[in-house]
């Protein structure tokens, strides 16, 4: 008779498994956004969890199309701490924005923070309106302008905060309509290419409260940084 086969043990991966609570960092809020297994406190370091700006403010339903990336730096416990990796609308919100009979532009450009973090920033404009190439030359001079400036003058931190949360946005906004009528304006991707190499103070606020703007017809949510 032939001998029975001896039984192998199958091991039970998830019971050797730690669950993190993930925190978003403070500029956004520093609540919990996600819950996730690991096998090691080492794999994770660099892990990327993804949201939406909706989980995080609870406000406008349209907040679900912008979507937030971030990137654990460090664990403690059962709690692992990130920074802001960036964000992007998704694609439908960008598609629904196009609309004929008027014209779009848009810059990509790496930014260095003022505590020399690099960040890619994707912004866009769209106007009410077809405009000539002059013009739409000028809108783009302006964006790159305004930008650079808040990028010098803000710690990377402050610059993530205030492109998802539509500030930047607003003051391109308010530079560019000089030049056109304009229905939408925003930082539609950032991306986090180098993390900030010295130590500046940050000024952020926990929990950003909406603050009003004029003229603007389209889900721009700018928030106070006081």
């Amino acid at each position: 008779m032939a001998r029975g086969r001896k039984r192998q043990k199958i091991k039970d991966k998830w019971r050797i498994k730690k669950w993190l609570i993930v925190k978003a960092p403070l500029p956004f809020g520093g609540d919990s956004v996600a819950y996730i297994p690991i096998t090691s406190e080492a794999k994770a370091i660099g892990r990327v969890v993804g949201t939406t700006l909706f989980d995080i403010l609870k406000q406008d339903p349209q907040h679900y199309s912008i979507k937030l990336y971030f990137q654990i730096e460090s664990i403690e416990g059962d709690i692992a701490h990130t920074i802001a990796k960036g964000h992007e609308y998704s694609r439908e919100y960008l598609r629904s924005m196009v609309r004929r009979g008027s014209s779009s532009i848009r810059l990509i450009k790496n930014f260095t923070t003022r505590d020399q973090a690099i960040v890619q920033a994707q912004i866009v404009v769209f106007t009410l309106g077809r405009l000539n190439t002059s013009r739409k030359h000028a809108i783009r001079k302006v964006t790159d302008e305004v930008t650079e400036q808040k990028a010098t003058e803000l710690t990377y931190n402050q610059f993530a905060q205030e492109a998802v949360l539509g500030k930047i946005a607003s003051d391109i906004y308010n530079a560019a309509k000089k030049i056109s009528r304009l229905r939408h304006v925003g930082v539609s991707k950032t991306k986090l290419i180098k993390k900030p190499s010295i130590e500046v103070e940050d000024m952020v606020t926990l929990k950003p409260q909406p603050e009003e703007t004029e003229e603007v017809d389209v889900p721009v949510t700018p928030i106070s940084s006081n």
